[in-house]
């Protein structure tokens, strides 16, 4: 999986680059680009491939930044399509990297770091590109520096681009600012105050698209592992009179806060009341092989009197290399069980090693959490 995720990026990738960026730029050394970009491509991991066509783009394009990025802009394809929830079409499946009109897709990244590179002391005209170039696949990698070296004239952009035509720019706004952005830049100074990007998310949260709606769930996620008691304090603000679409993007952002048993997310929610009733968990298996999965079965039974709405997860204790354990939490269910009532429950986990997660060998444990509290726990050996 991880090699064919890596394969995104590849000679084909070299050469459509090559060819449209010369199409537009007659003077572009199309040959010399291919040999610096394609150059021990295959032996390199994903981000370093990104890496060195961006290497091989400055090797190449003019030293003049605004020339440079007007073939850039001229090389590209059409923005990249949504769907009628806002969702991009074909975006991270490698589909769609060029077609006849131009670029698009995982050669953005490239494109976006040259950008980032290059620009930094022309920050309008590299921002007017950013903007293109997020329109055919992502530039949020690339607007970070911009963000942490020039907040002040990047933060009036943004705030215009919260009113853009193009939801792909609308979440730029708010999945470039991410404090914690996953593979991107740290922004330090957004961990240690996110003030500057909470007018933002606020005109974002209830965006048309979905697409929009997830980056602002993630960004409220991202502050909330610093700030926990600001992003509770905005659910507990933004929830009351909801819509279904504010309501799901506020859950989203609230799961990081929820699976620790944060206790003002969990009123905000209405979640605040332990479970009144008897948890009993059995497991499938005593003992599993890596790759394998095992099954998990919960019966639960209502005490109290009131209906009790459950946010039901279950960690689980990994071990990690050095013999030691971490737990990891997995969502569950989300139910509402009356006084009295009995329920049955079940889940099989994937024993499967992932690209972010290596499974060892030992006894791990499976705590039942609900409503952020540990109700029921049980063990099982994990074998090679």
């Amino acid at each position: 999986m991880a090699d064919a995720f890596k394969n995104l990026i590849n000679a084909r990738t070299v050469a459509l680059a090559a060819h449209h960026l010369h199409r537009v730029g007659p003077d572009f050394d199309r040959r010399r680009f291919e040999q610096h970009a394609a150059t021990g491509l295959d032996a390199l991991e994903f981000k370093a491939r990104a890496m060195q066509l961006a290497d091989a783009l400055e090797a190449t394009l003019p030293p003049d930044f605004s020339r440079a990025a007007q073939i850039i802009e001229h090389s590209l394809a059409g923005p990249t399509p949504l769907d009628a929830q806002g969702e991009p079409v074909g975006l991270a499946s490698g589909d769609g990297e060029a077609d006849d009109d131009g670029l698009r897709g995982w050669v953005v990244w490239a494109l976006a770091e040259f950008v980032a590179r290059r620009g930094m002391d022309e920050v309008p005209r590299a921002m007017d590109c950013l903007h293109a170039l997020t329109q055919r696949f992502s530039a949020e990698f690339a607007i970070r520096p911009f963000i942490q070296q020039h907040p002040d004239r990047v933060y009036p952009i943004l705030r215009r681009w919260v009113d853009d035509p193009s939801a792909h720019v609308r979440r730029l706004v708010s999945e470039g600012s991410r404090p914690r952005l996953p593979w991107g830049l740290r922004l330090q100074a957004l961990v240690a105050d996110p003030s500057p990007s909470l007018p933002l998310l606020r005109a974002l949260q209830d965006d048309d698209s979905a697409y929009v709606r997830r980056s602002v769930a993630n960004h409220l996620n991202d502050i909330a592992k610093d700030h926990p008691e600001r992003v509770a304090a905005w659910v507990s603000e933004h929830l009351a009179g909801a819509s279904p679409a504010r309501q799901a993007l506020l859950r989203h952002a609230s799961r990081s806060l929820i699976k620790q048993g944060h206790a003002a997310t969990l009123s905000a929610w209405g979640l605040a009341q332990g479970f009144e009733g008897t948890a009993r968990m059995r497991l499938s298996a005593r003992s599993a092989a890596v790759g394998e999965d095992i099954g998990l079965h919960l019966e639960l039974t209502a005490t109290g009197r009131q209906p009790q709405p459950l946010v039901i997860d279950y960690a689980v204790h990994l071990v990690r290399a050095n013999g030691s354990t971490r737990p990891k939490v997995f969502k569950g269910w989300k139910l509402e069980l009356a006084p009295g009532e009995s329920k049955a429950l079940d889940r099989r986990h994937s024993l499967r090693p992932v690209t972010t997660r290596t499974m060892y060998p030992g006894r791990h444990r499976i705590d039942i959490q609900i409503n952020g509290q540990t109700c029921a726990s049980a063990e099982f050996m994990l074998t090679e």
